[in-house]
């Protein structure tokens, strides 16, 4: 299985964490979130998010979800994309964090895929959505 880490501003990755438990019944095993809001330092956020990539990787790799392109914890995590075993995808939400919690036993490309497109499925602009009942 390959393993999710959430790397986000405050407690967003905690939040996604219990939503996605919530809907599923239980906290989802390899799903950690690092939180860097707290660092002031890039050398020593950089140390936390090795350590954490390190401990959560078992060998099939390790999607990294972050929530803004181009913000610190995003920054900091294309930093640590060393290895094909290790993917990243910036904008984050639930029906993202759902799709990669159900296809990560299909290997990084289809992980990757459904994650990005169940994120992207998941924006709707209610107002224009057809009523229904």
């Amino acid at each position: 299985m390959i393993a999710l880490l959430i790397v986000a501003h405050g407690n967003l990755g905690d939040s996604l964490i219990q939503c996605a438990s919530h809907v599923l019944g239980k906290r989802p095993e390899a799903l950690e979130n690092l939180d860097l809001s707290a660092c002031k330092d890039p050398a020593e956020m950089l140390e936390r998010a090795r350590a954490r990539l390190a401990s959560l990787n078992q060998d099939e790799g390790v999607l990294i979800l972050t929530d803004v392109y181009g913000a610190t914890p995003c920054n900091t995590v294309c930093k640590i994309l060393e290895s094909s075993h290790i993917e990243a995808i910036s904008g984050v939400n639930l029906p993202m964090l759902l799709k990669a919690l159900t296809y990560r036993d299909q290997g990084m490309a289809t992980l990757l895929e459904k994650a990005v497109s169940g994120g992207q499925a998941g924006i709707f602009n209610i107002h224009s959505e057809p009523r229904h009942g």
